[in-house]
């Protein structure tokens, strides 16, 4: 305690000095943690998001995955009902969502677009994909009210057809047998996932109202939402050793946007975590240099009095480390009072490329990233340390007490 006393002391032989160091230290380390903060907030997002939208484990045919379809449904599940009751039993599993793709035209008469479909469960696919499928206009739908079929159209869809919830549309697809088929929907409401690619073709529809479109009681898929999303790698395969017969993919196999981003933000935040890295290093190495320069003639006296070089480096050493961690514990503060005002401030960030709608600007507090963080500077701060110190430790005792 009292080596740390005597380099607290050193540290502040010099007040403005230091305090530049440290205030740097300190801005490094706060654009470290919300920088990766936000990195790490932005995966969880899309990792919510990809999970969402295709289900943490599909279930499909066992080659499903492997080939392209020669007809509709050919790799169709044929006992979907049997396979939904049978995996709801696991209290892990929070609900199993049979999904019906298919595609064609869609019609109100004077003009006519083509759509990319799914035949769901409406209410069930509303909860499961949550904030990431809102309903822009009208209602959704139980499938099982009289009248007319009724749909969800994307945004950008019920634009181009000039359709609104009440308008009467004409679906027309291809049949499992290879003929044509068409039935008269009604627009129960416009619905919007934030991608205008997709909402340009989307239509939801019951999955009874596109099995009699493709003439069918197949289903395409399974979407099988869990508990929680760490559960996925070790659901995987116990699902997969349950059902031999069929073929099990996990979310991130669907997940080609979160790849990407992910990538992307690993090299920019890496580059830039370089940066803030030598910036560190170079600030508290030129602060300590001059402090060796200063006290050159101290260090020939303590070199006389019996110290050695190692006792001369290791007292630098503790005033670069004191400097880091003076530094980190500011710069924390400073992070995580950001953190907060983000929160209660609700900041939007500009919709992304290929999005149609912004996001919250958010920051993850990360205990990991912040004790990696933490100890990543005053390592640096100590290294910058050990390298101005040593070879004026070395230095021959009468050539530093002629130092001037």
């Amino acid at each position: 305690m009292n080596n740390i006393r005597i380099a607290w002391q050193n540290v502040l032989r010099n007040r403005r000095r230091s305090l530049v160091t440290i205030l740097i230290a300190a801005v490094g380390t706060a654009a470290v943690l919300v920088s990766g903060g936000f990195a790490l907030y932005t995966y969880e997002a899309l990792r919510d998001s990809a999970a969402r939208d295709s289900g943490h484990l599909i279930l499909a045919h066992k080659e499903f995955f492997n080939r392209d379809e020669d007809t509709p449904l050919q790799y169709g599940l044929t006992d979907h009902a049997g396979l939904i009751a049978t995996l709801e039993k696991d209290s892990r599993i929070r609900r199993v969502l049979p999904r019906l793709a298919f595609s064609g035209l869609v019609s109100n008469g004077d003009k006519s677009m083509i759509y990319v479909g799914q035949g769901v469960e409406v209410r069930g696919e509303l909860a499961a994909r949550g904030v990431f499928l809102k309903l822009v206009e009208g209602a959704i739908f139980g499938g099982d009210e009289q009248g007319a079929p009724r749909v969800l159209l994307g945004r950008d869809l019920a634009k181009s057809l000039a359709a609104k919830p009440g308008t009467s549309l004409t679906l027309l697809g291809t049949t499992t047998a290879g003929g044509l088929n068409a039935i008269d929907v009604e627009v129960a409401g416009i619905v919007s996932t934030g991608v205008p690619e997709v909402d340009k073709r989307l239509v939801y529809a019951a999955l009874p109202t596109a099995q009699h479109l493709l003439a069918t009681d197949k289903v395409s898929t399974l979407a099988v939402y869990l508990e929680d999303t760490e559960l996925t790698a070790s659901m995987l395969d116990e699902v997969q050793r349950r059902h031999p017969g069929n073929a099990v993919q996990p979310w991130w196999e669907q997940a080609f946007f979160y790849d990407a981003v992910r990538g992307l933000y690993n090299r920019i935040f890496g580059l830039l975590g370089l940066i803030i890295a030598a910036l560190v290093f170079f600030s508290v190495g030129n602060t300590l240099a001059m402090a060796v320069v200063e006290r050159t003639r101290e260090i020939g006296t303590l070199r006389a009095l019996g110290a050695l070089p190692g006792e001369i480096v290791a007292q630098f050493v503790r005033e670069g480390a004191l400097i880091g961690v003076a530094g980190t514990l500011a710069g924390m503060l400073l992070a995580g009072l950001t953190t907060l005002a983000l929160m209660l401030l609700d900041v939007q960030m500009p919709p992304p490329p290929g999005r149609s709608e912004g996001y919250p600007l958010m920051v993850n507090a990360s205990p990991p990233l912040y004790a990696i963080a933490t100890l990543a500077i005053i390592l640096l701060c100590s290294v910058a340390a050990w390298l101005v110190s040593r070879k004026a430790a070395q230095k021959p005792i009468v050539e530093a007490f002629g130092h001037v």
